[in-house]
């Protein structure tokens, strides 16, 4: 029998949404004691220790982190370098191991990188910025900070002698997710509409179930060394969009009809690039065998996890809809017109 593992002092800074509230359960669940710093504006999780600064004032921050020592420091706000100034007034040792949660994203605005993703393509030179109008903009931006944050933390950490690790996460499924990102696709097979779905779906699909989030951070935070300082989390299964959307479908007892689409189509229909979840570029694949061969965290696969998460969603009704909801109608025109022009063997419109 494996001996038990002694609990452990853990800080959680901006963890008090959805991805927070998942890794504070996932590690009280371990034994853990956890701490969970934030400006105060959310309901705590039961069971951890609330404590109340805003990263912008870094005394406030080493104020309310007074004298206590952590044996893991997770911070879920690191957006851009500027994000880590609140490290300025606090004691290195007071932090244990400090891990960033960062994204997949840092490979998608690399030139050249393809799926899936191992942690080594982030050496991949930085692509060119867009242009501030262009669609891509707000991604490429999202990205390309989460790197100079990245890049800052490494640089702080070995110059203050700590250690620091980028924990880096594709898409998130969970239970009590606001984004409204899976509820796109679920309002969509209830309204009993066709679906579009751009490139047929073709694009590879792997996520990560939230409730493993905490798992993988109780790995990091009990282990005896660590050689690298990224790891990719994500489930071990990878399939089509398609298939995975066939799957929410299954799991809600409905059925739904897609039709395939080309990007062309969608935009001469007047649909802007973002008005469905995980179908463009914008979604990455990673390669979790670095986290399974050296934390031995091993993600929930679809099977496993989809059901209760699209029964939670059914559950909890969210009172809007996704952002992309509102081209439903020009969605539904450009499926009415594809499905009469292949009725009739002819071309796309």
């Amino acid at each position: 029998m494996a001996a038990a593992v002694a609990p452990l002092h853990i800080l959680l800074v901006g963890g008090s949404g959805f991805l927070g509230g998942h890794a504070a359960r996932g590690l009280l669940s371990q034994g853990h004691r956890v701490h969970l710093l934030s400006r105060g504006q959310r309901r705590p999780v039961p069971g951890t220790v609330a404590l109340t600064a805003d990263r912008r004032d870094a005394a406030g921050m080493a104020a309310a982190i007074g004298g206590r020592r952590f044996d893991l420091t997770v911070d879920f706000g690191l957006f851009d370098a500027s994000d880590l100034d609140w490290l300025a007034g606090v004691a290195p040792a007071s932090l244990g191991r400090l891990v960033m949660i960062s994204s997949g994203q840092v490979y998608l605005v690399g030139a050249g990188a393809t799926p899936p993703y191992a942690e080594e393509d982030d050496r991949h030179a930085l692509m060119p910025e867009p242009p501030p109008d262009h669609p891509d903009h707000g991604q490429w931006s999202y990205g390309a900070g989460k790197r100079r944050a990245e890049q800052a933390l490494q640089a702080i950490a070995e110059q203050r002698g700590f250690a620091a690790i980028a924990l880096r996460l594709p898409t998130v499924q969970g239970e009590e997710d606001s984004s409204l990102r899976l509820w796109a696709w679920l309002e969509r097979i209830l309204d009993g509409g066709a679906v579009i779905l751009p490139d047929g779906g073709r694009r590879q699909a792997r996520y990560l179930y939230a409730g493993d989030l905490g798992h993988g951070l109780g790995r990091i935070a009990t282990a005896p060394a660590l050689r690298h300082t990224a790891y990719n989390l994500s489930q071990p299964d990878v399939m089509s969009l398609r298939e995975f959307l066939e799957r929410v479908a299954h799991a809600a007892g409905l059925g739904v009809r897609f039709l395939d689409a080309t990007w062309e189509d969608c935009r001469v229909a007047g649909l802007e690039p973002g008005f469905l979840p995980y179908a463009g570029h914008w979604a990455s694949v990673l390669d979790p065998a670095r986290a399974e061969s050296e934390l031995a965290f091993v993600g929930t696969r679809t099977a496993d996890y989809l059901p209760r998460i699209v029964r939670w969603h059914l559950e909890h009704r969210p009172a809007k809809s996704h952002e992309g909801y509102a081209q439903r109608a020009r969605e539904l025109e450009l499926a009415a017109r594809l499905s009469a022009a292949r009725a009739i063997g002819g071309p796309h419109p």
